[in-house]
């Protein structure tokens, strides 16, 4: 796979180092895999074609360029509340949504992921270099008011449908 420019990758014994702009990310490969830096980029190449070794294969060569990709460009995932009254603001090293509980809800927002939130579009923003830290927050942000499948209300991803379901008078 290529490495584009302005992006490093260090090979040490089993343990693979991407640098660049935004940050730096490093993996440790698994003993059956090896991991071969070439002129054009890097490759990723397995000791034989057991069922177990062509599934190690393509997951390290997908870490690897996930790596290179959130070194280089980066990650984001947007997240829409839809819902009356709800709200959404950052306060120094937590995100406290309104949507709907008693109490507000204060989620705090990890070193290495950066979230922004917009009040008006009730719009939240999560970025980061690291693409399953970046879901990862995105799901458990989304956990706390999950898409209502009746009314629709609750935080949702932006590109997500929510198909709203009938009721029981719709019969």
């Amino acid at each position: 796979m290529p490495v584009p420019g302005g992006t490093t990758v260090n090979l040490d014994g089993r343990k693979v180092s991407v640098k660049g702009k935004l940050g730096e990310l490093s993996l440790d490969v698994h003993p059956r895999i090896s991991v071969l830096q070439e002129e054009d980029g890097i490759a990723v190449k397995r000791g034989s074609d057991v069922k177990e070794d062509r599934a190690l294969h393509g997951l390290t060569r997908a870490l690897i360029a996930n790596m290179i990709h959130g070194v280089s460009q980066g990650y984001t995932k947007t997240l829409a509340i839809v819902g009356i009254g709800y709200r959404v603001e950052v306060k120094g090293d937590k995100l406290v949504l309104s949507v709907g509980y008693s109490q507000p809800v204060e989620f705090p927002i990890p070193k290495d992921v950066k979230i922004e939130a917009d009040p008006k579009k009730l719009i939240i923003t999560v970025s980061g270099i690291d693409k399953q830290k970046v879901g990862q927050v995105s799901a458990d942000i989304r956990s706390i008011r999950p898409p209502d499948p009746y009314k629709g209300k609750g935080i949702r991803y932006a590109d997500e449908k929510v198909k709203v379901k009938e009721g029981k008078s719709g019969v």
